[in-house]
């Protein structure tokens, strides 16, 4: 499956703690949009969808999430609850996310700009693409 936990480097002091993240270095992309999910309602999933070519880097900068990651064959859930990592996304991998934690701060950053005829919205129509 085309996902995996990417590290990233805190630096911290008395003072507190700063993680930067960088374009082809501690995001393996160009990043060409970031947008964040938040004040996420109880019981309340998000996603149910695939990219075609987008790939993406997910990070909880607060809270924690859960995401269930399928590429066609398997399912994988994940728990993202610490804001030194990230969860990598490559494309054509249907991405559900749930359980948010009441403070929840989604951050996520995408290789592409905006574009929705890159959104694989029907699962049928995914399972297709990905040979399944």
């Amino acid at each position: 499956m085309s996902f995996k936990i990417v590290n990233f480097k805190c630096f911290g002091d008395d003072r507190g703690s700063l993680v930067a993240l960088e374009a082809n270095k501690s995001v393996p992309f160009n990043i060409k949009r970031v947008y964040y999910i938040f004040s996420t309602k109880d019981g309340v999933s998000r996603g149910f969808h695939a990219h075609r070519k987008l790939k993406q880097v997910a990070v909880c900068v607060k809270g924690s999430c859960r995401f269930v990651l399928d590429d066609g064959k398997q399912k994988t859930h994940v728990l993202l609850d610490d804001a030194t990592k990230g969860l990598l996304i490559e494309d054509l991998i249907w991405r559900e996310m749930y359980d948010f934690s009441h403070e929840c701060v989604l951050m996520v950053l995408g290789s592409e700009y905006y574009d929705e005829s890159d959104y694989v919205r029907d699962y049928e129509e995914f399972l297709e693409l990905s040979g399944c």
